[in-house]
């Protein structure tokens, strides 16, 4: 005969062995967590890059220049570098210009700045500018130094189909010039930028 606690006893360990039973149940039924794979890398950035030389009006090297844009197409504009000596110290406008020609000693063989209107608005100052060659201006230290970038989101590097802004290395390339003052960003037609003192020839 089974006493009335041997009874309890084992009531209680039937409910337990049930409960364990079915916490097994449950767990073999919960699915296991998705372990989500981590992103793949990105893939290294390419971009088309072209030097140039820039020159005073003696014809003196005054350094590099070189202008950039991710071959991809996802970057707005380009990129330019400049690491320059000699010019004089202070503020100095520059811009892209129309023509890949510095022959001339005052550079005015250069052309105007690259445009698409007629006529041509100029100034980032300006609400109806439509000037494609300005850029910001650079300052020369004390020694006649300059190593700046500055971006222009408004020509691209080579042709492309899908892009309607003119290309620095179209067909007669174009010319980056830096003048002897600084542009002011709304005085017609270059900001009171003054006379041409450097010029450098971007072509294929």
């Amino acid at each position: 005969m089974i006493s009335r606690n041997a009874r309890i006893t084992l009531a209680g360990a039937a409910a337990i062995g049930a409960a364990v039973l079915t916490t097994v149940a449950v767990q073999a039924q919960t699915p296991a967590p998705r372990v989500t794979p981590p992103p793949a890398p990105a893939a290294p950035f390419a971009s088309t890059t072209v030097s140039f030389e820039v020159k005073n009006a003696a014809g003196a090297a005054l350094g590099t220049a070189r202008i950039f844009q991710g071959n991809d197409g996802q970057v707005p504009g380009v990129v330019l570098h400049l690491e320059l000596k000699g010019l004089p110290a202070g503020w100095h406008g520059m811009h892209f210009h129309n023509k890949a020609d510095c022959s001339a000693a005052d550079f005015t063989s250069a052309g105007p700045h690259i445009s698409m209107t007629t006529p041509v608005i100029h100034g980032f100052l300006m609400d109806n500018a439509n000037d494609f060659g300005d850029l910001p201006n650079v300052y020369a230290a004390a020694d006649g130094s300059v190593n700046a970038e500055v971006f222009s989101p408004l020509v691209t590097v080579y042709p492309r189909a899908s892009d309607s802004r003119p290309a620095l290395f179209d067909a007669d390339g174009s010319a980056l010039v830096i003048h002897a003052n600084l542009d002011d960003y709304h005085t017609q037609p270059i900001g009171g930028a003054g006379a041409r003192i450097a010029c450098g020839m971007m072509k294929r």
